[in-house]
């Protein structure tokens, strides 16, 4: 961890850019019903019903 803290208070140098990445977990989802369409005049509606797909970190 010390070796990441180091490394970000180097000072800039364009011909090495510093680049962060977020780790968090990630769950991958698809719909399982057909979206509802949407009605002029009418708030949208959806199903919240999914099937996990994968797991990405």
């Amino acid at each position: 961890m010390e070796d990441v803290l180091d490394l970000y208070e180097e000072p800039y140098d364009p011909t090495r850019p510093v680049v962060c990445f977020d780790e968090s977990p990630k769950q991958l989802i698809a719909e399982v019903q057909e979206p509802i369409p949407v009605e002029p005049g009418a708030p949208a509606r959806y199903d919240t019903e999914y099937e996990r797909k994968a797991y990405a970190s």
